[in-house]
């Protein structure tokens, strides 16, 4: 019976004589793992963005929209008619307890302009309700207020693309803007949401 140690003795023996054969199995079995641990780092580091992604949507979000309009027999989809206004969203949250907050909410396009700069980006016109909704959170500036709603307040939060292709690396609060040739005061600047919708502007 041939012991553990002569067995090792002949394997190292047959390791040195065939010096090519050997080196390129260790190469394909380092390749090889390496390959299903990047592979296996991948998928996990794909899976933790995507839960990320859909938490920061909500869970717990309910997302109403306005209605349908039939034109010339063709039926256009939901949100071609803005049929809500801003009571509805006040008396959901007034009417319906389970209800922790309501973003009323408006989106368009425009070009941004500050001095000699200028930037064509998403504009939304929102309520105060936006930050608990959305969880968005402020790297410079103030939130918008309930007094901003109701005294319409011209004030603007930048994203952060915006902010920087704008501004540069300067802080824009206080800073005025014009959106469609109206003038609104910047008040803050959105944390950065990487390539979620974190680049637009948001104005009461």
């Amino acid at each position: 019976m041939i012991s553990f140690t002569e067995t090792c003795r002949v394997s190292f023996r047959a390791i040195i004589s065939n010096k090519m054969r050997s080196g390129l199995a260790m190469l394909g079995i380092v390749i090889g793992v390496g390959a299903v641990i990047a592979m296996l780092a991948l998928g996990a580091g794909a899976t933790a963005q995507i839960k990320s992604v859909m938490s920061s949507m909500g869970s717990n979000l309910l997302v109403i929209r306005p209605g349908t309009v039939t034109s010339g027999g063709i039926r256009i989809g939901a949100g071609s008619v803005p049929s809500l206004t801003l009571d509805d969203a006040k008396a959901i949250k007034a009417e319906c307890p389970s209800v922790e907050e309501v973003l009323a909410q408006f989106n368009g396009s425009a070009q941004i302009v500050y001095g000699n700069q200028n930037w064509s980006t998403q504009v939304t016109g929102v309520t105060v309700g936006v930050f608990v909704v959305n969880d968005w959170k402020l790297t410079s500036g103030r939130p918008f207020t309930d007094q901003d709603m109701r005294s319409a307040t011209k004030v603007a939060i930048l994203g952060s693309t915006v902010a920087r292709e704008l501004f540069g690396y300067s802080d824009p609060v206080g800073e005025i803007i014009r959106i469609k040739k109206i003038p609104f005061q910047v008040i803050g600047v959105l944390e950065s949401r990487g390539n979620q919708a974190g680049g637009g502007i948001r104005t009461t």
